[in-house]
């Protein structure tokens, strides 16, 4: 009993207890806030990696693709039966694709991927990072009327952001209004050009003012006209037809301005041109026309700014990977998703003794990104050793301060033996309140600890409102707020952790209280 209330007394009176339970207290604190913001970017960052990959790639080794993609998914369905829970078969081709920004060709380097837009959707989860609610239900490469969303849907409160103004006009009523108003100025320009109080120049000018239908415009006022109207005549009319549809990255079109603000270089309604090689020998680059029919938002930099959607069968054909008697197209990869629960290492390692490796590749997601996720690991693992190191601190400091509280209490220690008391007993004294400091202590750092992570992010607008810069630019970051997530198990390691290391650090201390001798240490000085 005596032992309780000396441990007691000592953790309620010294000032010098109070700095052991601070030092380890700050470094639980520290140790559970990274650990939950860790464990929320690496979760965060492997679903939206995973959200578009599927969980398992089937890869031909070469650019031109194999065929036939069915026969290769019946193919996998017999291998992996039931544990497949979706297919979808794709083509990437390296590619320059080409924005007309004001008279002026934007040229960025993108890789083409042709998808089945009935299928894609269900081994990824492409479809809900569109930017058109009924995109995000079914995909169609066909340009809405309108309806984008003006603010960011993924976000759990989308007013907190700022609008994206430019997309409330996007879809067809911006691309007739912009190919008219083209046609506009192309007709004024011509008018100036020609005598006035002339038949033409009165034609040109009622032209301009839309006292005639647009659609009688001649083919030079189209900017984007088909390359096929030599050949069929027909005058490609961006008024009332588009090319094929492409989803583009949103990366690929906008920038954020200083004040947070998205702008948009091109919207779904303009048209792209984008150069790819052909499947053929030799090589030979080809271009096409594509209506932007939607953005994507993985928030992922990797992909939206560098991704661009298709359907596959327009892109076999401009590709010519399409056999002229069979009509059956060739592929670059399939996409497999495989059902929960499913070890994808042991599919994978299945699919890769049944395909001939010189011809396939097969990886899960994971495998695709390996050293990223090596690199999240690691950086994980420095950082707990780095933090582990401040409670190592705190151990130092309370073996010092102990060794100093046994030779402060060198003749307490005598009177009690004196009294009867144990060498045994002395050392639970000092055992005992050292638990106690890593008791207190971990246990006031938890608290503090799990306050910050449930209000890290309005911790972080504080902060970023008194430096007047943002702590956590969404712009920098793969995310529009800090991801937390606290792991149990991990809080209970540290817990156990810095308590051990506190009772650990009175050991040596205790071991010497508890072997003074009771008449040198009433005659100690």
């Amino acid at each position: 009993m005596y032992k309780l209330l000396l441990c007691w007394r000592y953790l309620r009176t010294r000032t010098i207890a109070l700095i052991c339970i601070v030092s380890v207290m700050l470094g639980v604190a520290t140790m559970i806030v990274v650990n939950s913001v860790m464990a929320g970017f690496t979760h965060e960052m492997q679903t939206r990696l995973n959200g578009m990959l599927g969980d398992l790639i089937l890869e031909s080794r070469s650019m031109d693709g194999v065929s036939d993609a069915d026969w290769h998914m019946a193919k996998i369905r017999q291998l992996a039966g039931e544990k497949i829970a979706g297919m979808s078969p794709t083509v990437h081709v390296p590619s320059l694709m080409y924005i007309d920004v004001g008279g002026q060709l934007l040229t960025r380097q993108v890789t083409l991927v042709g998808i089945d837009h009935r299928t894609y959707a269900s081994v990824s989860q492409f479809g809900q990072y569109l930017q058109h609610p009924a995109n995000r239900e079914q995909l169609q490469f066909e340009l809405r009327a309108g309806g984008y969303d003006v603010y960011d849907h993924q976000v759990d409160d989308p007013q907190t952001t700022k609008p994206r103004k430019q997309m409330r006009d996007a879809g067809w009523v911006y691309r007739r209004s912009k190919t008219l108003l083209a046609r506009q100025q192309q007709a004024r320009r011509q008018a100036l050009q020609v005598p006035a109080q002339t038949p033409a120049a009165m034609a040109a000018v009622a032209k301009a003012d839309g006292r005639e239908p647009s659609t009688k415009s001649p083919a030079t006022a189209n900017p984007f006209a088909g390359l096929d109207a030599a050949e069929t005549g027909h005058v490609f009319d961006p008024v009332i037809e588009q090319h094929p549809g492409v989803v583009l990255g949103i990366g690929l079109c906008s920038y954020r301005s200083a004040d947070g603000a998205d702008h948009f270089v091109a919207l779904p309604g303009d048209d792209v041109r984008v150069s790819f090689p052909k499947a053929s020998l030799p090589p030979e680059a080809i271009s096409e026309f594509y209506t932007i029919v939607d953005f994507y938002e993985s928030k992922m930099s990797e992909y939206d700014s560098n991704f661009v959607f298709v359907p596959i069968r327009s892109l076999q054909e401009s590709r010519g990977m399409i056999d002229p008697e069979t009509k059956v197209g060739k592929f670059t990869s399939i996409q497999i998703k495989l059902r929960p629960g499913t070890d994808a290492v042991r599919v994978r390692d299945l699919l890769r003794s049944q395909f001939p490796a010189q011809q396939y590749m097969v990886s899960t997601w994971r495998d695709k990104q390996g050293p990223l996720l090596a690199a999240v690991q690691m950086e994980t693992a420095v950082l707990n050793l780095l933090l582990f190191m401040i409670i190592a601190v705190a151990g130092f400091g309370i073996l010092a301060i102990f060794y100093m509280i046994v030779v402060e209490k060198t003749r307490d220690i005598g009177i009690l033996k004196s009294l009867g008391a144990s060498g045994t007993g002395i050392m639970g004294i000092f055992l005992g309140y050292g638990l106690s400091l890593g008791i207190v202590g971990s246990g006031v750092g938890l608290a503090i600890g799990l306050a910050f992570v449930a209000n890290i992010n309005r911790i972080a607008d504080l902060l970023g409102r008194l430096t007047g810069r943002p702590v956590f630019d969404p712009s920098m970051y793969y995310f529009q707020k800090i991801p937390t997530i606290v792991e149990p198990k991990t809080v209970a390691w540290i817990l156990l952790g810095a308590i051990s290391i506190a009772v650990l650090a009175s050991i040596l201390p205790a071991r010497r209280a508890a072997r003074l001798h009771p008449v040198k240490a009433l005659c100690y000085e």
